[in-house]
């Protein structure tokens, strides 16, 4: 029998679930709305519902050995624990891999969002075929996930690759981590949106002046048109951004980064500036050997990842 192993990715939003084969084909999947609950369990409840679903859709095509989670939250994979979930509070020190488990009756894993994104990114996607690799993921927030020599960089305490809160302006913007000046206030899609409030003044002619709603695809729109509150925007995003990429290379020696993300959508007007600083900041030969690379698999990295986890 064909070897099937599902993978959910449970965002904010929406939660994901897919049954996929072991070459990486997704057979199956499906998609609703994350319950808007403060118990875990109506959590757990749905990802048994869908599950379900995904077993039934696939129950002549293979068997299925394991489900994986990407969880927005630190985790300890080795415990099954998710350790701090700030967008879903009521999984925080939850341990979901036993209550899957428990329901499903087959082995369960959970990892990092961020890292289960790069893991498949680097297994179908944008670092196929690299050992060592970054991935970089702009969204409302900046998240991370780092692979070296193959494996997934989580640190002692799970929280290895928190790329959004490398500090890159000592006494700027305050950010919800409790430090000042993350990355993740400079180079997200909030963070665009929060750049450009905060210059407009400088820029009475721009089309973004009291736009109602104003979002970081606005931005990105003007920034096509000319606009030049938007590119000084991006200019300061990028600047941000490979400040912080440029410390990655000196300390980690990737061969690629990946960069994806809603955000990442603007990249013709911020990546120039991502590399110059890289360029400027970083030693010379890594920082010539590491590609600067967009990712590939949208919203499919993070379940993808999973279901190579689940897999190995």
């Amino acid at each position: 029998m064909n070897k099937i192993v599902l993978a959910c990715d449970l965002g904010g939003t929406n939660l994901r679930m897919a049954a996929i084969d072991r070459e990486g084909n997704i057979l199956y999947r499906t998609k609703r709305d994350t319950p808007k609950s403060d118990r875990a369990d109506e959590i757990v409840r749905t990802i048994v519902e869908q599950a379900g679903e995904c077993r039934e859709a696939v129950r002549t095509s293979g068997c299925v050995e394991a489900i994986a989670a990407a969880v927005p939250a630190t985790v300890s994979v080795e415990r099954g624990m998710l350790l701090k979930s700030p967008n879903v509070p009521c999984l925080d020190g939850f341990r979901m891999v036993a209550a899957l488990e428990s329901e499903l009756s087959i082995k369960a894993m959970i990892e990092n969002d961020a890292n289960a994104a790069a893991v498949g990114e680097n297994w179908l996607g944008a670092s196929k075929g690299f050992r060592n690799s970054i991935m970089v993921t702009l969204g409302t927030g900046v998240g991370g996930g780092i692979i070296l020599n193959g494996e997934v960089l989580r640190g002692v305490d799970g929280t290895a690759g928190e790329i959004g809160h490398i500090c890159v302006e000592p006494f700027g913007a305050p950010c919800g981590c409790g430090s000042r000046g993350c990355v993740e206030q400079y180079s997200s899609a909030s963070a665009i949106v929060r750049l450009t409030h905060l210059m407009e003044p400088q820029y009475p002619k721009s089309v973004l002046q009291n736009k109602p709603r104003l979002s970081s695809a606005d931005v990105y729109d003007a920034g096509k048109n000319g606009d030049e509150l938007a590119l000084e925007v991006f200019r300061q995003m990028g600047f941000y951004l490979g400040i912080s990429m440029a410390d990655l290379v000196n300390t980690l020696n990737p061969e690629v980064i990946v960069i994806g993300g809603g955000a990442a959508a603007g990249w013709d007007l911020f990546i120039h500036h991502v590399e110059e600083q890289i360029r400027s900041r970083a030693f010379r030969e890594p920082g010539l050997r590491a590609k600067l690379v967009r990712a590939v698999l949208g919203d499919d990295a993070g379940i993808l990842g999973a279901a190579r986890l689940a897999f190995d």
